[in-house]
């Protein structure tokens, strides 16, 4: 369990400051309400291809694949899981996903099972991310992906006061499951020949066979009539609660909490 002593005035601020923007977002979009939980796409023929745990070291060949396709993606990055998410290489990264539209998402700072904590260590949880991800490329993000699709209505509460909407998915590749690159391929092809109006996915960008596979899924998605775009544009909202500029490297740039 973190220390949440020296973090609880700076989530008190940062949830005020949220309150502000809990109904609209950057350019003005309304978003869902804060706390809602989010499982599918709402805008017709839209694929929002989403990837979790990150950043990691295969991040910049998912953005690659997908900017070579003029496709769009979503990453609910964590802060300190597979990797620190302050370290060079995955500021480096991050950047890059975001300089290129992608949008970055929370997936909370530690990967931790979020209906066992109480609200302190919740919103330590939630600001540490929100907190790196505004740091490092200036955006703030209005959307989080609960770790192992959990949450009660504690989490939601929590999420609501610092204007987070929670996402899930309707389409798992199952890359976490034990699957084959070829195997989530192949759950790929049914879930398309199924043709349904939108798809909220779920892959990982830790696992090394999903970014071995990410061209032929943008290939076959956009062969079957499909929009690949960011979470938010698959809903028809902001992707962040405000956006300036990135900050300078100082101390706090640090796991080590």
């Amino acid at each position: 369990m973190f220390n949440t002593r020296p973090f609880l005035a700076l989530v008190l601020v940062a949830s005020y400051a949220s309150a502000a923007v809990l109904n609209f977002g950057a350019n003005g979009l309304k978003k869902k309400a804060p706390g809602d939980v989010i499982t599918q796409c709402t805008v017709p023929g839209t694929v929002a291809l989403t990837f979790d745990d990150g950043p990691y070291i295969w991040e910049t060949d998912i953005v690659d694949s997908l900017n070579a396709a003029g496709a769009k993606g979503t990453f609910f990055v964590n802060g300190n899981n597979w990797a620190c998410i302050y370290e060079d290489s995955m500021v480096s990264r991050l950047q890059y996903a975001y300089g290129a539209g992608h949008q970055i998402a929370s997936h909370t700072w530690a990967h931790l099972h979020l209906p066992t904590l109480d609200a302190a260590s919740l919103n330590t949880q939630f600001f540490l991310v929100e907190d790196a991800i505004h740091k490092i490329t200036g955006a703030y993000p209005a959307f989080t992906r609960p770790p192992y699709g959990e949450y009660n209505q504690l989490v939601q509460d929590v999420a609501a006061s610092r204007g987070q909407t929670l996402v899930n998915w309707d389409f798992d590749n199952g890359d976490t499951a034990g699957l084959s690159g070829a195997q989530s391929l192949d759950s790929y092809r049914a879930r398309i020949a199924d043709h349904p109006s939108t798809i909220l996915t779920l892959n990982h960008e830790i696992n090394p066979s999903t970014p071995q596979i990410v061209p032929e899924v943008i290939a076959q998605l956009q062969a079957a009539g499909y929009t690949l775009v960011t979470l938010a544009e698959c809903l028809g909202e902001a992707p962040y609660q405000y956006v300036d500029e990135p900050q300078p490297r100082d101390s706090t740039w640090t796991c080590a909490v």
